[in-house]
Order: C-alpha cells, then sequence, then structure tokens
C-alpha cells in the first residue's frame, strides 16, 4: 500500500469537494490537516468513520486541524452524504483517483471472497509546514478521533 511516511513532504493536490469548491493542499500552510481516505460514502463503516470525525471536530478546531475526507465518489454523491450526515468539513470527490494515486492508498482488496481495487482506508495527519507527522492504517471506524489526537 501506501510508500509514504512519517516526516515525507505530504503531495500537493488540488480537487473539488461537494460544493464544487477547488481545495489545495496549499490552502492549509500553516495548519494541521488531518486527510482521511475511506472507500464509499454512505456505507456503514465510511458513516461510522465520518461521524466520528464530525462528532469530535471542534476538538480537532481547537487544536489547529483542519479535517478532510477523500474518496472516489462524484460531487452530488459527496454532498448528499454531508447533507444526511451534517458533516462540518470538506469532503473531495477525486473521481479521476488523482489524490487516492498520489497518496497510495489505491489498489486490491478482498471482500467476501472477492478480491477487487479500491481504497484502503487510511488518515495522513500532515504538520503545518506539509510533512505527513502520522500516518493511519488501521483505522478504527467508531473510535478515529481517538487515534489520531
Amino acid at each position: 500500500m501506501t510508500t509514504l511516511k512519517v516526516g515525507d513532504k505530504a503531495p500537493g493536490f488540488s480537487a473539488k469537494d461537494q460544493y464544487g469548491k477547488t481545495i489545495e493542499l496549499d490552502n492549509f500552510k500553516g495548519k494541521k490537516v488531518v486527510l482521511f481516505f475511506y472507500p464509499k460514502a454512505s456505507t456503514p463503516g465510511c458513516t461510522a468513520e465520518a461521524c466520528n470525525l464530525r462528532d469530535n471536530y471542534e476538538t480537532f478546531k481547537s487544536k489547529g486541524y483542519e479535517v478532510i475526507g477523500v474518496s472516489a465518489d462524484s460531487e452530488n454523491r459527496q454532498l448528499n452524504f454531508s447533507n444526511k450526515q451534517k458533516l462540518p468539513y470538506s469532503l473531495l470527490a477525486d473521481e479521476d483517483k488523482k489524490v487516492i494515486m498520489a497518496y497510495g492508498v489505491w489498489g486490491p482488496k478482498k471482500f467476501m471472497g472477492k478480491e477487487y481495487d479500491g481504497i484502503h482506508r487510511t488518515t495522513f495527519v500532515i504538520d503545518e509546514d506539509g510533512k505527513i507527522e502520522d500516518v493511519i492504517s488501521k483505522v478504527k471506524t467508531k473510535e478515529h478521533a481517538s487515534q489520531i489526537l
């Protein structure tokens, strides 16, 4: 999976969020960023993870973190997910998988005996200087905020 590790420069990106607004990593210089990749909007595990981060969003903000979710879903699907779950942060609609590939989180997966390619649920914590501070590949969806904080 991802070859990125603590201390590496986080790959820059530019992608549209659920509102069609272009979000770039460079916009967050001087802030810490929690960049979480999830397989599919509105699925049980992804909803649990997104809601756990939502419920702890004020804590993240108070500690200087910005939270950004990324999946290969369309802007419309991200918007529906965001509205339904009242998510206060950006969800990138990375349909062309440029951000997903840059972070190395796309690859073979197994589910119920079937193999397919998809997003490996991974979170990158990026420091104020754009360096990777932490890589979380064993995400606990219901308690992800405490893994990060």
